[in-house]
Parts: C-alpha cells; structure tokens; sequence
C-alpha cells in the first residue's frame, strides 16, 4: 500500500510539473504570450473551436454585416472537413490562427504529440488558403512544459476577456451585459463558434450571436472600433503586450 501512495504522489508530482506549474506560471507572468494588443485602440474579436457548419457561417454573415476582421483559431480536423469556410475567412480579410488538428489539451500530449498537432494543422491551414499562420492559441489554455519551446515560431495568444459562452444560459444570458463592460484599449475577447467540445452546449453558439450582433449594433451606433491580431507593415512582437 505505502509502495502504491509513493508511485501515485510521484504521478501526480510529474503530471503537475508538466501541466499545471507550467500554465500558472506562463498565464501569470505573461511571458511569451499575448493577452492583450498593445498601443490601440480598440476590441479584438476571437473564436475558438470551429469551423461549424452552421454557426460559424451565421458568424462570417454578421461580421460581413457589420465590416468587422476577427480572428478564428481553428480544429484543423474540421477545417479538413469544412474547407470551405476556411478559404472564406481567407478571403474575407479574418485572421485563421492554430487551435491544434484535434481539440486536445497540451495537458494531456507528449512534446512530439504537440508538435504534430500544430504542423498538421498549418498544412491544412496553408493547403486552403495559400498562407502561412503565424498565431496558435492552445485550447482551454492548457500549456505544459514544452510548450513555448515548440510555438517558438508562433505569437501564442490568449486572451484579456472570456465569458464562459460556451455554456449556453451564460451566452443567452450575461454575454451581452459583458461584452458591454470590456475596454476598447486592445483588449482581446475569447468567443466559441463551435459547441462540440468538451464541456460545451451544443447551441451556445446560437446566442453568442444573436447577442454579438446586438453588440456590434451598438458599437457601430457608439463609434467603438474593432481591430485584428494582424497590423500591416508592423512589427508583431513590438505592438504586443507579452
């Protein structure tokens, strides 16, 4: 029994020096990521988790509508599957950023595992639309011990606002009374335009767009303005704030 409690401790001891150490430390001090856009003015939009076939078509519509540029971190799965409304986020001027080819945490990966995850994911992105990515966002935020070291080459971005909107009372519910509350100094908003995942309602996304629409409405109406992770003929690294 005493030999079973030491290797478990000693499983759990590696498993939170991987994972969790890893990620408080690298959310907390900001170091190497990108929380928040530096120096503007203004909102970035961001979702995660799609392409959906439905919802993330109902999203382009809206943003179209409305001349908004937003960011989608994508399944590289699904977007194999929906390439499609890849190459109209392409076309459309939206950014497409890595959210790993299946959603899996970096908690649950070996460095290799992660690596493949985000090379098969920027050949998808790449094949579709002709460019290269420069941005990855890890899903649920999960880094581990590798993690920077392997995106070296990418602006790992997180985010300065998330709601929850992937449950859908909270989307249908407070999402719009929080929208109207984040500051139009750079921050950057955490939204999901696909429920498939772990822990998500599968119609979440319906009123997350219903109720960015009435924000974008009023945004128009207030002259608050909406900018993208990309800024043309600038340097990345020195208009963000790590």
């Amino acid at each position: 029994m005493d030999v079973f409690i030491l290797c478990l401790a000693a499983v759990a001891l590696l498993f939170t020096s991987y994972s969790i150490i890893p990620t408080i430390a690298i959310r907390v001090s900001g170091k190497e990521i990108t929380k928040r856009i530096k120096g503007q003015k203004g909102i970035a939009l961001t979702f995660d988790d799609g392409p959906h076939p439905e919802f993330t078509i109902m999203l382009l519509d809206l943003l179209k509508r409305y001349r908004v540029k937003a960011a989608f971190f994508v399944v590289g799965h699904k977007a194999e599957k929906y390439p499609e409304i890849i190459r109209r986020m392409h076309q459309e001027g939206h950014v497409i950023g890595i959210h790993h080819y299946q959603h899996v945490s970096n908690w649950s990966i070996t460095p290799f595992q992660l690596k493949k995850q985000m090379n098969r994911t920027q050949k998808v992105i790449r094949r579709l639309t002709g460019k290269r990515t420069c941005f990855y966002r890890p899903p649920w935020g999960h880094f581990n011990l590798f993690t920077n070291q392997i995106a070296k080459d990418y602006e790992i971005v997180i985010w300065s606002h998330i709601f929850g909107d992937w449950k859908a009372e909270r989307s249908e519910h407070t999402l719009l009374r929080d929208l109207r509350q984040v500051p139009d100094d750079g921050s950057i908003i955490l939204l999901h335009d696909c429920g498939e995942t772990i822990g998500a309602d599968e119609n979440a996304p319906k009123y997350m767009i219903e109720n960015l629409e009435v924000f974008l409405r009023e945004s128009v109406k207030e002259g608050r303005q909406f900018i993208t992770l990309e800024t043309s003929n600038m340097d990345r690294r020195g208009h963000y704030e790590h």
